[in-house]
């Protein structure tokens, strides 16, 4: 028997019996979630401007950033609002990318950019 090699030859067939009582019986646990995907939008006009793009992706949503007007103010600026979301996107395990000079594209972790 399939079992019998399990759990060793017991020299015939024996079936222990179990109580009920010492089994606890757990509810399912589920997750209340809408079905939405939230996609937003939001321009870094300052340095300062990352923050609110922090917390859409630590929301779970999927945040189209238009860089432009950080870019053409201050080079060093738009550097370090972009190290600030890719080590964001990297804590929760999201995914980020360069869409053209103008565009970033940052996704939480149900979310992956094809490349």
């Amino acid at each position: 028997m399939p079992l019998d090699r399990l759990f060793g030859s017991r020299g015939s067939a024996q079936v222990e019996s179990f109580d009920e009582d010492e089994y606890v019986e757990l509810d399912e646990i589920t997750e209340e979630e809408s079905g939405e995907v939230k996609i937003r939008v939001h321009t870094l006009n300052e340095y300062g401007d990352v923050e609110p793009v922090q917390d859409m992706i630590r929301n779970g949503d999927i945040v189209w950033v238009k860089i432009k007007p950080l870019r053409d103010k201050d080079m060093t600026d738009l550097k370090r609002a972009i190290d600030r979301i890719k080590k964001t996107v990297r804590s929760v395990d999201g995914d980020v990318a360069g869409i053209d000079e103008d565009w970033l594209i940052a996704t939480p972790d149900y979310a992956h950019i094809h490349r």
